[in-house]
């Protein structure tokens, strides 16, 4: 193991030690590989669990994401405190209005989504950005807050508090993106390096949501370990 590697499992270890927590050892799988059992999808123009082209779509063991339309799959649970993992990697296509050659693939993992909070592009929630050059952003959507810095974000209908560091893989390659969250304290985490870290957010439980933002994408795992 490198340095670098060892340097953030130390860190992480500290962070869950410092909330008083124990982190379960083995991550538990969100997505089958089968099918969507623990999700629902929405897509803006038809609604929830009603998506006859297939946008979203298991494929051996792989989640692919068409990115034809804007919407999600979400999960049926809530979660407060948790360590995500998801792999993706970029596909190809591109849809309107993200299809001109200077436009960047776009997705987002979405978490703390209020339970009752009705289904829209996109509902209130704190959000891991997972965009070309962008990946490890906040993006605080409808006026969620977060402090990084020692300063709350605005609230606003999407707030960005953009990452410190870069830790993308070349487009075509898979990605490691995490995303823990303890009492109150966040951190993203792109490829082992920790990219992004706030506190005390506005909204503290909820569903987790990944999106469909006009770019092919596929997750060959989605897995999480809830934080006790």
């Amino acid at each position: 193991m490198s340095m670098k590697k060892i340097m953030v499992c130390l860190s992480l270890i500290a962070f869950a030690t410092a909330n008083g927590q124990q982190v379960q050892k083995k991550m538990t799988p969100l997505f089958n590989g089968k099918n969507l059992d623990g999700w629902y999808s929405f897509l803006r123009t038809k609604g929830k669990n009603n998506d006859p082209e297939k946008i979203f779509n298991i494929k051996i063991g792989i989640s692919h994401t068409s990115g034809k339309e804007f919407g999600y799959i979400c999960t049926e649970k809530e979660f407060t405190n948790f360590h995500l993992l998801v792999e993706f990697k970029w596909g190809i296509k591109k849809f309107p209005p993200r299809d001109a050659d200077t436009t960047r693939r776009d997705n987002g993992i979405c978490y703390y989504v209020p339970l009752n909070t009705p289904d829209i592009v996109w509902p209130k929630s704190v959000e891991c950005q997972v965009q070309e050059g962008d990946v490890g952003d906040f993006w605080m959507i409808d006026s969620t807050t977060i402090v990084v810095d020692g300063v709350r974000t605005i609230p606003k209908d999407y707030t960005r508090a953009k990452k410190k560091k870069d830790a993308e893989k070349p487009n075509g390659e898979w990605n490691r993106v995490e995303v823990i969250a303890v009492n109150g304290k966040l951190t993203h985490i792109v490829n082992g390096v920790v990219v992004n870290e706030g506190s005390a957010p506005s909204v503290s439980k909820g569903k987790i949501l990944i999106q469909s933002e006009g770019a092919e994408i596929y997750y060959r795992k989605i897995e999480i370990a809830e934080i006790k």
